[in-house]
């Protein structure tokens, strides 16, 4: 029995849809359906009557009134009055002159009704019973079903339970809500104390793919009837459908709680237990009766488990291509939230040495909060689940640098799983780096740059293919002047970090140092692509450049770095400048153009980041000849000149556009 009373209805049979709510619902007994909306324009027209206490005759058009057990009466008018009309067993005023007497419950007597519609429904508010009293069809009731009270509510069809007594208690007041300018109830203030008829219409609002509006009705409904299973089973439902995975595993433990042989939340428990890679876990709960509850589900598992055991099998052996796959196979056939899949995935990145794909890759983890505690025993590939996810972002961490946030997952890992083996290792080794590291930072800041290089060495024997200790010591190296060691640690830290800049300047000074020019400029050059604002990175860049073309016997005019845009008065200023050695670019322009004015700035930083590049610009409205030489008609416009011919002519260009052109013909 429910608490309202109403006897509660079998549940579904494990054939439906594991993934939506249980849509039980509850026989009202109703000839009609209680939501369904009357027909326009239907009435019920009493007879015309004749009484000599009244002082006119007429027609009147009403309602059948509806009793309730109070005694009390309640029905609508048209015609003469607008307004709501209300008897009750204590008035003793009659309705109208015209109008037939309203008989109480109370009396056991019957109303008499010349015309009476089956079909018809009140206006008003809705009884959630769904019964309907209609005149001449007085019956006794097992409680009061009534409309709802006062001009507040009355006629907007809102749900309400009348309670005992003579009178009709007032409605509790609805906050409005606010959608799309205009103001509604919402579905969960509108419903009554009806634990059904609540869950009811959450049913239909995840229909609708309104999850966070069913889970507030599942809640109520929970709250109404604290007992019942199916509710917990809807309320995992809807937080599945909200992306609560972690919540929802417990709801459905919840319900297995209030009732162990609930084969619905079974199987949509073994369900989210196959999204999370639990495989032994769901198998348990999807063969609960001995046999499988779900064919298809079955066969989910089955994939799930081979793909993962593979992976397992491939992280062991240290083939981590091989990994790769298994683990998006895996997540393919029905693991798409495993915390533990993805993290194989950021390890076999990470040991592939494709360090930034782990580190994003390590954002899209599943977050399963709260972690499942029937999860929390299951293992990966030897390791406890939850200490597996910590053990590869130690991992990461201490790749990145980031040696105190790589201790402290280690020591996170080694609590959850502290008869791990492989976690305890690793807690050892990220410990024993980050202290060589400190003590290596410490010693080259002392300026004893050859027992600081030994420190990096001792964390490099822990850590091989740590990018951040192979470029501290090449560091070592320079100030020793060690070039050729210093460029040999700085390769080994690019192999395992191809993006990593300080490496990349490390073995651009040494090259300089050892005056291998070419080497120098291109490491510059791949360091202004990563740095195009760096002035040092430009600046040396420009002085390797002027020496390499002296080593070729060059000749080179511009020894200045920085220089600003030359602006250009005369034609004779002008041919000089197309003549310069290497690249000149020109900026034809006027003072009064919006374009030329928004283009003028980055033509500026241009020089800035070129600096071996001769920029010039002209202002044709004061050197018309030149503009009419150079047969410009439209501003702004760019020409580029090598070696005194030129290459390129840019009408109105776009920023990137213009920079791709001198970066390419500055090379």
């Amino acid at each position: 029995m429910s608490p309202s009373g109403k006897p509660v209805p079998p549940r579904d049979s494990l054939t439906s849809e594991i993934n939506k709510p249980d849509f039980r619902e509850l026989d009202l007994g109703s000839p009609v359906s209680p939501l369904r909306s009357q027909p326009r324009g239907l009435t019920t027209t009493t007879t015309t009557t004749s009484s000599s206490s009244s002082s006119s005759s007429g027609s009147v058009t009403r309602h059948p009134p509806v009793i309730g057990r109070s005694g009390s009466v309640r029905g609508s008018q048209s015609g003469s009055s607008s307004g709501n009309l209300r008897t009750s067993q204590a008035r003793s005023d009659s309705v109208t002159s015209n109008s037939q007497p309203l008989v109480s419950s109370s009396t056991q007597s019957s109303a008499t009704s010349p015309a009476t519609a089956a079909n018809v429904l009140p206006t008003g508010n809705i009884c959630p019973s769904g019964k309907i009293q209609l005149t001449g069809m007085t019956q006794s009731r097992s409680r009061s079903d009534v409309l709802g009270s006062g001009t507040g509510t009355y006629g907007h069809g809102s749900i309400m339970r009348g309670g005992g007594g003579s009178g009709v208690s007032p409605a509790k007041p609805v906050a409005p809500v606010t959608v799309g300018g205009s103001i509604r109830s919402s579905p969960a203030a509108m419903l009554g104390s009806d634990a059904e008829e609540v869950k009811r219409v959450g049913n239909e609002m995840y229909r609708k793919g309104l999850f966070g509006e069913a889970l507030r009705l599942y809640d109520r409904a929970i709250a109404l009837s604290p007992a019942n299973a199916a509710y917990r089973s809807n309320r995992a439902a809807a937080l599945t459908g909200l992306g609560r995975v972690g919540e929802a595993v417990k709801e459905c433990g919840e319900a297995l709680r209030l009732d162990p042989n609930y084969g619905r939340a079974h199987q949509r428990l073994a369900s989210l237990l196959i999204r999370l890679g639990q495989a032994d876990s769901a198998r348990k709960h999807l063969c609960f009766l001995g046999k499988p509850s779900d064919p298809m589900e079955l066969q989910k598992l089955e994939a799930v488990e081979k793909h993962m055991s593979k992976c397992a099998d491939a992280r062991r052996l240290g083939d981590w291509k091989a990994a790769l796959m298994e683990v998006d196979a895996a997540i393919v056939s029905g693991a798409d939230f495993s915390p533990q899949l993805v993290m194989c995935k950021v390890e076999a990145l990470l040991k592939l040495h494709r360090l930034d794909a782990a580190h994003s890759k390590l954002l899209e983890v599943p977050k399963v909060e709260p972690f499942p505690a029937s999860c929390s025993q299951s293992r990966f590939s030897g390791m406890a689940c939850e200490a597996y996810t910590h053990f590869v972002k130690a991992q990461v961490e201490m790749a990145l640098g980031r040696f105190e946030n790589a201790v402290m997952a280690a020591e996170k890992a080694s609590k959850l799983d502290p008869r791990s083996n492989e976690v305890a290792m690793l807690h050892n080794t990220v410990t024993l780096v980050a202290r060589a590291r400190v003590r290596g930072n410490d010693l080259y800041k002392s300026e004893r740059y050859t027992e600081a290089s030994s420190a990096y060495a001792e964390g490099l024997r822990l850590d091989p293919c740590n990018a951040i200790l192979y470029c501290n010591r090449a560091a070592c190296w320079f100030k020793l002047g060690m070039w050729e060691r210093s460029i040999e640690d700085c390769n080994h830290a690019l192999r395992f970090q191809p993006r990593y800049t300080k490496p990349l300047l490390r073995r651009a000074a040494s090259n300089s140092k050892m005056e291998r020019w070419a080497a120098a400029v291109s490491d510059y050059e791949a360091l202004r692509k990563e740095l195009p604002h760096d002035k040092e990175v430009a600046e040396s860049l420009f002085h390797a450049q002027v020496a390499l073309k002296k080593s070729r016997g060059e000749e080179v005019l511009n020894m200045e770095f920085g220089g600003e845009v030359e602006e250009v008065y005369s034609r004779e200023q002008f041919k000089a400048a197309m003549n310069l050695p290497g690249v000149s670019v020109i900026h034809f322009s006027t003072a009064s153009d919006h374009q030329c004015k928004q283009l003028s700035p980055f033509v500026d930083s241009l020089c800035t980041r070129y600096p071996s590049i001769h920029f010039l610009k002209v202002d044709i409205d004061k050197c018309q000849s030149i503009g009419n030489a150079e047969n410009v008609r439209v501003v702004p416009t760019v020409k580029i000149y090598k070696n005194g011919t030129r290459v390129k002519e840019i009408v109105c260009p776009n920023k990137e556009v213009l920079e791709y052109s001198v970066r390419h013909y500055s090379s």
